[in-house]
């Protein structure tokens, strides 16, 4: 069977008959979680029947797993354009919802993907940070691109801050094999596009990208004391 299109919908129109990502979500990801013993706190934080973008810190490769995994709805992540481009990874990616992207550009084409979906009501996945950082448990947060809030003020969708603890641990830059220490993740209420409508377009991202990190640093703290 070919690979599904680039960021194909979910369900309803667009949509794939093949329900891989279904079958995972409701089988190996329940496995995954559980090795992990994850606990999700503030999941009342996450909208039931609209778009929107959660956004994560990023330390490790199981960030995007277990938030794949365990967040309420089926999301599509974005993901790097050159994973796309890996044996097997490259396979499985577009059968997951995932979206490439073109890192040290403004890549229009995903960013138009991305809004689309979240305009038909479907979550995207996105790290502010843009990729994986060094540090653990109280470590600063890396400097955050400001395509978050771009996307969000686009599509009007709403940013619902997430905060990770124990991926760390778990899976930190350069280790070959995992190890299973507990994982917290902590949801955040919701930033929303409105909130920053009177500044000028500029002033605009860069207050909104400011305060999803603000809340995003809060809900990581929670989640390590979680």
């Amino acid at each position: 069977m070919s690979a599904p299109a680039l960021a194909t919908p979910v369900s309803g129109e667009g949509s794939v008959p093949w329900r891989l990502a279904h079958v995972l979500r409701a089988t190996l990801a329940k496995l995954i979680l559980a090795m992990y013993r994850t606990r999700f706190i503030g999941l009342e934080n996450v909208p039931a029947d609209s778009g929107y973008i959660i956004a994560g810190n990023h330390v490790s490769y199981l960030d995007p797993v277990l938030l794949w995994c365990g967040v309420p709805r089926p999301t599509h992540f974005i993901a790097r354009q050159d994973l796309f481009d890996a044996p097997g990874v490259a396979w499985l990616l577009p059968r997951v919802w995932a979206i490439p992207i073109k890192r040290a550009s403004a890549d229009r084409e995903a960013i138009g993907r991305a809004t689309a979906l979240l305009k038909r009501g479907e979550p995207v996945g996105i790290f502010p940070e843009g990729t994986r950082q060094a540090g653990g448990a109280g470590a600063e947060l890396g400097e955050a691109h400001m395509g978050v809030a771009f996307i969000a003020a686009h599509a009007d969708a709403p940013v619902v801050p997430v905060g990770i603890s124990g991926t760390e641990r778990a899976l930190p830059r350069g280790a070959w094999f995992p190890r299973f220490p507990r994982v917290t993740v902590s949801y955040g209420a919701p930033v929303y596009p409105e909130q920053f409508a009177e500044l000028g377009r500029k002033e605009r991202l860069e207050a909104m990208t400011a305060e999803i990190m603000r809340r995003i640093a809060e809900q990581r703290a929670l989640a390590e004391k979680g």
